[in-house]
């Protein structure tokens, strides 16, 4: 273990960010070296964090200068017990990131509960300063009629929540995972980093409030995927088809609704195809920024 008794690769993923503050609150915040490259906003889902697209990382920094960040309550950023997390917020947090890594064109690409964040930033395009030049949807719930959560995360979501938060373990995240990765599942290692990201600075308490975004979905569903059907800008999905939660029968939905869309499919992939793929998922996502 790494000094503190954080692991190595965390302690590392650490150390080459840095801290924005956001109404007071540190947002923890990953990126390439300034270039004059276009950029990509990597924006990760729900439990885990930006340490998520570490996997596709090197595969996408060649061509491209990347900026990814832990959302408001997820990975090194703040996690506020007394707060009201909102998708809307994390957009703000977006923009905020964007401006101050001085980014003038960028991409985007999200995982999860990201992909809420990146169709509020599709329903604000008119009126940002800096507009995404494109959008890539990696597995998630666009359409909450299609979303299929775990019974853990409904429950989670009710008046046991804080009680199941307290009671949640390594081992019940293993076989959440085991369920939603494909034919190659999580391993050890890969488990131990995603809990020690959850649990950091009392995570654990606040993943009731973080899974709001499930209620919001439903509540904001005309505006996000009004956004996203009708936006001008080139549109991907790269979908893991054995994903319970957000596969096969999302991303045919999706194709059927969006017919400019370049739907992707990985067979045999869940619902972390950058973990379980990333060099497939690198690959597609490449090419279909070299058809832009």
């Amino acid at each position: 273990m790494a000094k503190g008794g954080m692991s190595p690769e965390l302690s590392l993923w650490l150390s080459s960010g840095r801290y924005i503050d956001f109404k007071g609150r540190g947002v923890f915040v990953r990126e390439s070296k300034p270039s004059r490259k276009e950029t990509i906003l990597l924006i990760h889902g729900f439990p885990t964090s930006s340490w998520d697209f570490l996997p596709i990382w090197q595969l996408l920094e060649k061509k491209y200068r990347l900026i990814t960040f832990d959302m408001l309550g997820f990975g090194f950023s703040a996690k506020p017990q007394e707060h009201t997390y909102s998708i809307r917020e994390q957009a703000d947090i977006a923009e905020l990131v964007l401006y101050a890594a001085n980014t003038r064109k960028y991409h985007l690409l999200a995982h999860d509960y990201g992909v809420s964040v990146a169709q509020e930033l599709l329903a604000r395009q008119g009126a940002l300063k800096k507009p995404a030049l494109s959008v890539c949807f990696l597995n998630g719930g666009l359409y909450p009629e299609f979303h299929k959560p775990l019974l853990i995360q409904k429950l989670m979501l009710g008046p046991l929540g804080p009680l199941l938060a307290r009671l949640s373990s390594k081992g019940k995240l293993r076989s959440s995972f085991a369920a939603i990765f494909g034919e190659r599942k999580a391993s050890e290692q890969e488990l131990d980093v995603f809990w020690e990201l959850i649990c950091y600075n009392k995570g654990r308490l606040v993943i009731p409030k973080l899974l709001r975004y499930m209620t919001e979905r439903r509540v904001y569903r005309d505006r996000w995927v009004t956004a996203m059907e009708q936006t001008k800008i080139p549109v991907q999905m790269i979908n893991g088809p054995l994903d319970p939660i957000s596969g096969r029968h999302l991303a045919e939905a999706f194709a059927l609704r969006n017919p400019k869309a370049r739907v992707d499919s990985l067979e045999g992939v869940g619902h972390y195809p950058q973990v379980e793929a990333p060099e497939r998922v690198a690959a597609l996502y490449l090419d279909f920024l070299r058809q832009i």
